[in-house]
């Protein structure tokens, strides 16, 4: 609640007022009273509501998206492929390097001209070996990049721990659900021109798999169906085909700890930001925001998908 001076008064409202802790409107009620009782006139306005959800939209109204086939696809749990060894994966990527430069390896921490310090279980690989990543060029041990390798997802990709360049096809460990996305006949703050592409996830809580942090043990799935907004504007079509390969990936989602509530083992957001709020931005997960379609194509270029990775899935 904000308290605002009228009637030939200099209009000031009264800051800091606005929020969710019971004290604030408290505050802004002592001072109108005593606005009031000095004979000046008051005028109290209330804080913008939370508006979660879109006004009610008949199955008549939802509308397929142009130029994106289907409404809802299910997980697919790709499987890396089998018979071949992590040394023979990261052989893809690697040039061998036989004088090595005289500098830390950044993944164990020791000289590059020293064997490899990780104390792990032992990689099929000399310690001694070096190896120089092809497109990024940042220098390690071998055995401390197979190591690294058998401690991730184990899908037949391999990011830089420096650069975070990826080679391969990056894919993740999210549990299986469903993706919707459909068409409905509103428009989003900030974009009034065009209609609103809404997207629903739904994950059911289930048993862990063996890429997860605890095999065997349950996770939880709070908040699902979780509904998601884009614009349907030709930047916004082009995020939602990304997200479908993000998804098809197992990318969008993880288990692991809440950052909101600490829960561990349950099902959480994997650094691709989406838009929960349809017409507000009081959370900071609505609109408008003049930047997020921006943001959210690099927070996807980050995971390795890009424009090209539309064309790989079709292949």
């Amino acid at each position: 609640i904000a308290v605002i001076i009228v009637n030939r008064v200099p209009t000031v409202p009264v800051k800091n007022l606005n929020g969710s802790s019971p004290v604030n409107p408290a505050l802004a009620g002592i001072t109108g009273i005593l606005m009031s009782a000095a004979g000046l006139p008051v005028c109290l306005t209330r804080p913008p509501k939370l508006v979660l959800h879109p006004p009610p939209v008949s199955k008549s109204e939802i509308k397929s998206i142009p130029g994106v086939s289907n409404t809802s696809r299910k997980t697919t749990k790709k499987q890396a492929k089998k018979g071949k060894t992590p040394e023979e994966v990261l052989k893809k990527y690697l040039q061998k390097v036989r004088h090595p430069p005289d500098e830390d390896c950044t993944i164990c921490m020791e000289r590059l001209t020293a064997p490899s310090g990780y104390k792990g279980p032992q990689p099929m690989v000399k310690p001694d070996l070096v190896g120089k990543l092809s497109r990024c060029g940042h220098i390690y041990h071998i055995y401390c990049l197979v190591a690294m390798y058998n401690n991730g997802n184990k899908d037949g990709s391999l990011q830089c721990p420096t650069c975070k360049t990826i080679y391969g096809v990056k894919t993740g460990t999210q549990p299986p659900g469903k993706m919707e996305y459909h068409l409905i006949p509103h428009s989003l703050p900030g974009h009034p021109d065009c209609k609103t592409i809404r997207i629903i996830y739904s994950i059911p809580p289930g048993i862990q798999g063996p890429e997860h942090p605890n095999p065997g043990k349950s996770f939880s799935a709070r908040g699902f169906p979780r509904h998601c907004y884009l614009p349907d504007s030709e930047k916004g079509r082009k995020v939602l085909k990304l997200l479908l390969v993000a998804w098809d990936r197992r990318l969008i989602f993880a288990i692991g700890t809440s950052s909101t509530t600490g829960e561990s083992d349950t099902v959480i957001w994997n650094e691709v930001h989406h838009k929960t709020e349809f017409g507000s931005n009081l959370t900071g997960h609505g609109y408008p925001d003049a930047n997020y379609l921006d943001n959210v194509l690099a927070e996807l270029a980050a995971q390795g998908i890009s424009e090209d990775s539309t064309a790989q899935e079709k292949d």
